[in-house]
């Protein structure tokens, strides 16, 4: 049901089905689609309660209908990925559509929502079916495994899956590291089994340069 066209361009063929997708996000259509404003951030009354903690103002819509829908936000590049039963925890911003059939939700995050500016809360995504998630510039998808554990910069994470553990870092930087000073005040490191994607690019954040 998704597949790009190009990379910055996400195709959804649609028979007489949804897909879940950010409010504005589409480009263009052919067929019969009807389109429905949904709340973001996580469905029901929890999912008010943590916009409202949060400050987020993320919505969603469903498109149903039959035909081709396409997708796209801001020229960034897009990264399907399948989930078999497992969850998806990715960054709001970054989440661009879901099938219908997957169930979204949210997920204390603590230290490092707060340190984005993102909220204390993360989206999670969760069931059989597709996701699309953006990146600035291409994303790399790295794998953690017990041997190897994983040390990420906050503003280059995206979204990560698997069995895997996260824990903040604090004190030390890269920046520090190679001797520039500045940067963030943390990093996320990653323990388990499973995957992380990341992005080329870092979003600002309210630890901004400490």
């Amino acid at each position: 049901m998704f597949r790009l066209q190009g990379s910055k361009v996400l195709a959804v063929d649609m028979t007489g089905d949804a897909v879940k997708a950010k409010n504005g996000s589409m480009v263009a259509y052919d067929g019969q689609m009807a389109f429905k404003k949904l709340s973001g951030g996580g469905e029901g009354i929890r999912g008010m309660v943590t916009r409202r903690l949060t400050g987020e103002q993320m919505t969603v819509m469903e498109v149903r209908g039959q035909g081709t829908c396409w997708f796209a936000d801001r020229a960034s590049e897009i990264n399907l990925v399948s989930l078999q039963g497992d969850k998806l925890f990715v960054e709001s911003s970054n989440l661009l559509a879901t099938d219908a059939g997957l169930r979204t939700g949210t997920s204390f995050t603590g230290l490092r929502g707060a340190s984005q500016g993102n909220g204390l809360f993360t989206t999670t995504v969760e069931g059989h079916g597709q996701a699309a998630i953006t990146s600035d510039g291409p994303a790399v998808v790295l794998r953690v495994s017990p041997q190897y554990p994983l040390t990420v910069d906050p503003g280059a994470y995206i979204a990560h899956q698997g069995n895997v553990r996260q824990s903040f870092q604090s004190g030390v930087t890269f920046r520090t590291l190679l001797g520039e000073g500045g940067g963030e005040a943390f990093q996320i490191r990653f323990e388990g089994d499973g995957l992380v994607y990341v992005q080329p690019s870092e979003r600002n954040t309210i630890a901004g340069d400490v």
